[in-house]
């Protein structure tokens, strides 16, 4: 059996990033038992609770989800038994969290930090997740720009102990680290 891989998938906003990390988790393993869609997004007003009751009604049949905003190294080190790929959706959203409910640095470093460390040895596959927010223009306030540069660090960070990187634009693949792996996006409405 070969070593866990680690591939970060990069996008804008509605790039179609999740969809193909989705299709990637669904090729690495075939039996949704094995698949966890670990989310960080938390219902903070009803929008966002009805995304997230989408989302979930969407992904059930085709994946175990593990609710997790805060805590992503420890929920790596809990997955249930048999769980052979993460789809670790988003990173950035994530980010976000931390800097909404950790009011110290310290505390927010340690979360990454334990994120960084399971990916040094991932339990499984992982398929992350991650807004690429450095394309864009600059932040008009301080606190959006230090959120973009903390974010832009964090992919940094991910993408040098990632095995595969890849970047979605326009819901097209392209290869910025390793091979680009090759399988049928899956169908959806």
């Amino acid at each position: 059996m070969s070593a866990s891989r680690v591939t970060l998938v990069l996008g804008g906003g509605r790039s179609g990033k999740s969809r193909y990390a989705e299709s990637l988790a669904q090729a690495i393993c075939r039996d949704p038992a094995g698949r966890v869609y670990l989310a960080t997004a938390e219902p903070c007003d009803e929008e966002m609770r009805r995304r997230i009751a989408d989302h979930r009604q969407d992904r059930e049949a085709r994946f175990v989800t593990v609710e997790e905003p805060l805590h992503l190294g420890a929920a790596l080190r809990q997955l249930p038994s048999g769980t052979r790929v993460v789809l670790l959706d988003c990173v950035t959203v994530w980010l976000g969290n931390l800097l909404f409910h950790l009011p110290g640095e310290a505390e927010r470093a340690a979360e990454v930090a334990a994120l960084l460390e399971v990916l040094e040895d991932p339990p499984c596959d992982l398929v992350l997740v991650a807004n690429e927010t450095g394309l864009g223009i600059v932040p008009a306030d301080p606190q959006t720009r230090q959120f973009r540069d903390l974010a832009g660090r964090l992919n940094q960070d991910l993408a040098a102990r990632a095995d595969q990187v890849v970047l979605v634009v326009a819901g097209i693949p392209v290869r910025v680290k390793g091979r680009l792996p090759r399988f049928k996006l899956e169908e959806r409405l």
